[in-house]
């Protein structure tokens, strides 16, 4: 299980090599497409890693090769991480989460882009939306090759959670001083963990999914216990809000619990390597394929695909104002888009260089 883990480490590392040094295997990218920046977020080689909506009209965009952000609802964009004289530099972010306590607190990790960065991989955080980030703890002072992911606790503002695969059954670590210091409080019943879900509004309760499905925790992860009904992976999981819908995709469909995770139901055989559901209408949710984007507006049990758009399709999100609209990146190079439920089209938010 350890070596799936990896696996898929290795993967997300080999598609996110810097193009410079691999320009053997990646033929359709030519010397031009390496060192010409195409619009405001750089060369055709960048791709996205995160896409997110910290609060009305701010927009957040991960790349490998730096942090974007919008004020003014994808109008136009502002490096903030990875550029010269930057946070950062040398550095991609890989995964982003937002405290569940304030809009205001980021957490991102970040592992080098380069041969040599300037920055130190590891756990940054962001009391601005984003604007700023700071160091908090490195990748070495965990003892650690790589970190897998980042996720925020739902007891206090200051709780955040990594997961540390090559720590196997104790790779689950908590942090209850905002990132500074990490320690294991118990064992996880999972081979491994693609992702953790803290509960909205219930102190201490917290889902863990991965290959061997989904386990519950009522005290912040010092106990787990194994959920049953879950056939296969799961491989991604998201909820609204407090006593709202939790849906998770994996292998057999998509689940739906009504009980605040201590069941999951299958509503529906589709798979979706990315979801994103509103928070004004709970019911609404989307998923994503890599080719195309769905809507389902009856809590995960029917999907309509929206139009077609054509790239390759990153990251999702429901616009924060409208149910119906969403957002979604393309990579290769990078773009942004808006659905526009009125018009019923896709439109770009990626200005030119």
């Amino acid at each position: 299980m350890l070596l799936f883990v990896s696996c898929l480490l290795s993967m997300m590392l080999s598609a996110c090599s810097d193009w410079s040094f691999d320009a053997g295997r990646h033929k359709s990218f030519q010397a031009a497409d390496v060192a010409v920046n195409v619009n405001v977020f750089g060369t055709a080689a960048n791709h996205v890693h995160s896409l997110m909506i910290p609060s009305s009209d701010i927009l957040l965009l991960v790349t490998h090769y730096g942090t974007f952000r919008s004020l003014d609802d994808g109008k136009s964009w502002q490096q903030v991480t990875g550029g010269e004289q930057q946070t950062m530099q040398g550095l991609m972010g890989y995964s982003l989460v937002m405290s569940p306590f304030t809009y205001g607190r980021l957490y991102m990790l970040a592992m080098a882009a380069v041969n040599e960065p300037q920055g130190s991989p590891g756990l940054y955080t962001s009391v601005d939306q984003g604007r700023s980030w700071q160091l908090a703890i490195t990748t070495a002072n965990l003892h650690a090759s790589n970190i897998y992911f980042v996720s925020t606790g739902n007891a206090s503002i200051n709780d955040v959670y990594i997961y540390l695969p090559e720590r196997g059954s104790h790779g689950l670590l908590v942090s209850h001083d905002d990132g500074l210091h990490f320690s294991s409080n118990g064992s996880i019943p999972l081979g491994t963990i693609q992702g953790l879900q803290a509960l909205p509004g219930l102190s201490g309760q917290l889902l863990i999914y991965g290959n061997d499905g989904i386990a519950r925790s009522q005290d912040g992860g010092a106990h787990w216990q194994l959920l049953k009904g879950i056939s296969g992976s799961i491989f991604e999981m998201t909820t609204a809000g407090p006593h709202d819908p939790i849906y998770a995709s994996g292998d057999a469909g998509m689940y739906v619990s009504h009980d605040q995770g201590q069941s999951f139901t299958l509503v529906a055989h589709s798979s979706y390597t990315g979801l994103s559901v509103s928070v004004q209408q709970p019911e609404i949710v989307y998923g994503e394929t890599g080719r195309r984007v769905y809507r389902s507006t009856d809590g995960g049990r029917h999907w309509h695909p929206l139009p077609t758009l054509h790239g390759n399709l990153g990251n999702l999100v429901v616009d924060s104002k409208d149910a119906m609209n969403v957002y979604i990146s393309l990579s290769y190079p990078v773009a942004v888009y808006h659905f526009e439920q009125r018009r019923q089209r896709w439109i770009s938010l990626t200005p030119r260089q």
